[in-house]
């Protein structure tokens, strides 16, 4: 699939995937003769920053395990989400979850003139004891729009590895570093 957009960051809309998803579907495919092969990793991999890390592990298919911890802000905690590509419904368990920012994040960004164009219509916000734009669409919604962050990060490298991939804390940055190590280290599936 090839997206060209003209614009220097994408319309956030309601900070899910869906309506991204819906614009997919209904555009008329184009046919390549590209062939995609997908990577298999065939030994760990690990990238880390701090406390936060990723891991890719060999696997026969598409894993994705995401976990976030937010222990100073009870609505989110810590929560964990694994995904199975190839099995499961993206369009149902993972693009309907949306980004969600903390309120003390939100207040610094405004006082620097940031995040003009930015209200609760397209995101989460949390503050230390309740959500203020609730209610969630799932139980675990965070910590799923983080995973649908990190499928996202993967898919820009290319086909989906064959791996289980978990990361915890973890930032695009992180993404990015684990997508080129599966890149130096692959064979094909």
């Amino acid at each position: 699939c090839r997206i060209e957009m003209d614009a220097p960051e994408l319309p956030i809309l309601d900070g899910s995937a869906s309506p991204w998803m819906e614009a997919v579907f209904t555009a008329e495919p184009v046919s390549t003769d590209v062939e995609l092969r997908r990577p298999r990793v065939t030994k760990p991999l690990r990238v880390e920053q701090g406390d936060s890390w990723v891991l890719a592990l060999p696997s026969a298919v598409p894993k994705i395990t995401c976990g976030i911890d937010f222990p100073f802000h009870a609505p989110i905690a810590r929560q964990w989400h694994t995904f199975f590509p190839e099995a499961g419904r993206f369009d149902r368990d993972i693009a309907p979850a949306r980004t969600f920012a903390l309120q003390e994040h939100i207040d610094a960004m405004q006082r620097d003139g940031l995040i003009k164009g930015g209200s609760l219509e397209c995101a989460l916000v949390c503050d230390r004891e309740r959500w203020v734009n609730g209610p969630l669409r799932f139980p675990n919604e965070p910590v799923r729009h983080k995973l649908l962050d990190l499928l996202g990060d993967l898919a820009l490298a290319g086909p989906l590895p064959a791996a289980h991939v978990i990361a915890y804390k973890a930032s695009h940055a992180l993404h990015v570093r684990i997508a080129a190590e599966i890149h130096r280290h692959q064979a094909f599936a």
